[in-house]
């Protein structure tokens, strides 16, 4: 263990830029990036941890090719996101936090997405989906098992 005199204050923003650097790389956190990103950054790993715990946009697991984040916000629960998230974990026989047999996609529920206009909304892969229903899944979900 470092003397905590090793420890410093990163730049504002360095800690969440290197974890967005790490999972655009590798599509997850890996342990060992997360290491080398606290020596480098001078921070203690339980610091550069907490934040990757924090927000939605981190994992520590790898995940399949397509990512699905389904908006579990105040406006989509209303309208119905629980009811599309039990569909989606049927339709792709999954949990939550968790990826096909096939790791063509993994599934999640997040806080907000950004998008309360179209509700209920999930995104894959960044590419919002709004105003959805039950029938406007399997559509959906076939254009990104083609790609």
């Amino acid at each position: 263990m470092l003397p905590s005199q090793y420890y410093r204050k990163p730049e504002s923003g360095a800690v969440l830029a290197a974890l967005h650097e790490i999972t655009a790389q590798f599509g997850y956190l890996p342990q060992d990036e997360i290491r080398k990103a606290a020596h480098e950054l001078g921070v203690s790993l339980a610091q550069i941890v907490s934040a990757a715990t924090f927000y939605s946009a981190f994992t520590f697991k790898p995940g399949g090719k397509h990512k699905i984040h389904v908006c579990e916000g105040t406006a989509c629960h209303v309208k119905g996101s629980d009811t599309l998230m039990d569909q989606l974990i049927e339709k792709l026989g999954v949990g939550r936090e968790e990826t096909t047999a096939d790791g063509n996609f993994t599934l999640k529920g997040v806080r907000c997405i950004g998008s309360c206009g179209l509700a209920p909304a999930m995104s894959i892969d960044g590419e919002t989906h709004g105003r959805l229903s039950v029938d406007s899944l399997d559509r959906i979900l076939a254009k990104y098992r083609e790609a």
